[in-house]
């Protein structure tokens, strides 16, 4: 089976008003369906620059983009993008909320009305389906910017940064929710983080980028026994561990 997303010799290089600078070198990978991807690196590496190459918010300098075969040349709707901030506006409630993203592609139909509602009925939702963003919690708020990410159909979610926002506790809950649903949905996920052990809890492998300019270091294959399913066990693994060894000295990070 072919990859659902290639990415292929991308570099991109800023022009400044002190010269030029390289963000990325020459990146490629593969991603399969249904694979969550965990992207990690040092701080400014150019995680988040690819990522918005990715989704098509900016072009690289060189190289190529690919979701089931077609490069990409703008934004596609085949990706949906998740950012640190869960923005929901305030002012509508959580089922208007969730059916933003369908008006403004103008896809409301009664079908794509039906799905959102079954994912809000599905994730423990729908019963605050009137109600505001004001009054659920953070880790509640952040699984309804998910579903209004979801209710679109993408083919592809991009996570960046997506539970720094939240206290440590809840980010851990969260996770673990996040995981489950985006497993049960066969979702294609990538996933730029700084948090090590988040990277290690929810991906199937993680991608180690150098520092700038950005090139691959290392793709690590994370595997836990079959009844290890979910970040919070996986987190209690004697292989935990041993991964975060091995990232922490790919990235060489001095203190």
């Amino acid at each position: 089976m072919g990859a659902i997303l290639k990415v292929e010799h991308v570099s991109k290089i800023y022009q400044a008003d002190n010269g030029e600078i390289e963000a990325l070198k020459d990146i490629s990978f593969e991603v399969q369906e249904g694979e969550y991807i965990g992207i990690v690196g040092p701080s400014g590496s150019g995680k988040s620059t690819l990522l918005s190459i990715i989704a098509g918010l900016i072009k690289p300098t060189s190289g190529n983009v690919y979701i089931n075969g077609n490069r990409i040349s703008g934004i596609s709707s085949d990706i949906g993008y998740m950012l640190q901030n869960d923005n929901l506006l305030e002012w509508r409630t959580i089922i208007r909320n969730v059916l933003f993203g369908l008006e403004i592609r103008k896809m409301l139909t009664e079908e794509n009305i039906e799905y959102a509602e079954q994912l809000l009925k599905n994730y423990g939702l729908y019963e605050f389906r009137d109600k505001h963003p004001s009054q659920l919690s953070g880790g509640m708020r952040q699984r309804v910017a998910l579903i209004r990410t979801l209710a679109v159909k993408p083919k592809i979610l991009l996570l960046d940064e997506a539970f720094s926002a939240l206290d440590y506790q809840t980010r851990l809950a969260v996770t673990d929710d996040v995981y489950q649903i985006l497993k049960r949905e066969n979702m294609t996920t990538l996933m730029v983080t700084h948090d090590i052990p988040e990277s290690i809890s929810m991906s199937d492998r993680v991608i180690v980028l150098s520092k700038r300019p950005a090139q691959i270091k290392h793709i690590l294959n994370i595997e836990f026994p079959e009844d290890v399913r979910t970040p919070l066990l996986r987190r209690n693994n004697p292989n935990f561990g041993q991964y975060f060894n091995k990232i922490w000295r790919e990235l060489d990070v001095h203190i």
